[in-house]
């Protein structure tokens, strides 16, 4: 069994008229442990429903989510799984509960019982693995975006969890904040193995996954290597999304009769392709 198993997912708000399609039908992924994984798709695609099932702030409608063999809908596996799998939403100032940072990052191993002493090395450790130790006694709204949201990974990263869950996590960060908050992403799977499930609509930011999904209308319509997806453009348009600048330029560029490599996805490969 993968680590986590998402298995014939349906999820049905609460009030909506039943004449409405579900928010997820049918959507069946396995996350292997150590894996970086991205899942896009527009707004409205069910993307942000699907990350609150991975660790039981939402429960299926029908279906079955099961966390390192953990099922979600069993009330006494909840500690578990969310100590398992931890948050990061688009907003970093829902997340954000204390005063001073440190106590924030401590917030979550306080609940779960940890002694004094360890909260105090767990929130130290936390905090340089998101390089954000000269931080520990400022106020959170001193902070800038990107920073509160590096806060907000440190607090799970104290709670030892093994799946860091993304949820559109840059949409609220200018170019600089979000290509510095996924520098500490990726360093964080790349140097401490942690699984990663990054929900984007910037198609560069899953670049760097090992497989992107793509979600439409409830339903995950595409799979593969960013190269893979990236690479049949005329089908993500049709979903309404954007590929890579460099991807779209090359297509463009093939379509125009010259000989392009089918995989281009950065500008470096784009620039080589051109001298070429």
């Amino acid at each position: 069994m993968a680590f986590i198993e998402i298995e014939n997912l349906v999820h049905r708000y609460e009030g909506r008229d039943e004449s409405e399609p579900p928010a997820l039908k049918g959507v069946n992924i396995s996350v292997e442990e150590g894996e970086f994984l991205a899942i896009v798709g527009t707004n409205g695609s069910g993307k942000s429903t699907l990350a609150k099932h991975l660790n039981a702030i939402l429960l299926p409608t029908a279906g079955r989510v099961t966390v390192d063999g953990r099922n979600t809908a069993d009330p006494a596996e909840l500690w578990e799984i969310r100590k398992t799998v931890g948050m990061v939403f688009q907003n970093p100032d829902n997340q954000i509960i204390a005063a001073i940072v440190e106590d924030d990052v401590a917030f979550g191993p306080e609940n779960l019982g940890v002694p004094p002493e360890e909260i105090r090395q767990r929130v130290k450790d936390a905090l340089a693995s998101v390089r954000m130790e000269k931080y520990r006694d400022f106020a959170p709204h001193l902070l800038s975006g990107g920073q509160k949201q590096r806060i907000a990974i440190a607090g799970a990263l104290a709670m030892q969890t093994r799946c860091l869950v993304l949820d559109e996590p840059t949409s609220m960060l200018d170019p600089v904040g979000r290509r510095s908050l996924m520098e500490t992403v990726k360093r964080l799977h790349r140097e401490q193995g942690i699984t990663v499930i990054l929900i984007t609509h910037f198609m560069e930011e899953a670049i760097g996954a090992d497989r992107v999904i793509v979600l439409s209308k409830g339903q995950a319509v595409m799979e593969g290597t960013p190269r893979e997806v990236y690479c049949r453009e005329q089908e993500m348009k049709s979903l309404g999304l954007e590929v890579p600048l460099a991807a779209e330029v090359a297509a463009r560029l093939r379509r125009n009769g010259l000989k392009f490599p089918e995989d281009i996805m950065t500008d470096e490969e784009l620039a080589v392709a051109l001298c070429q």
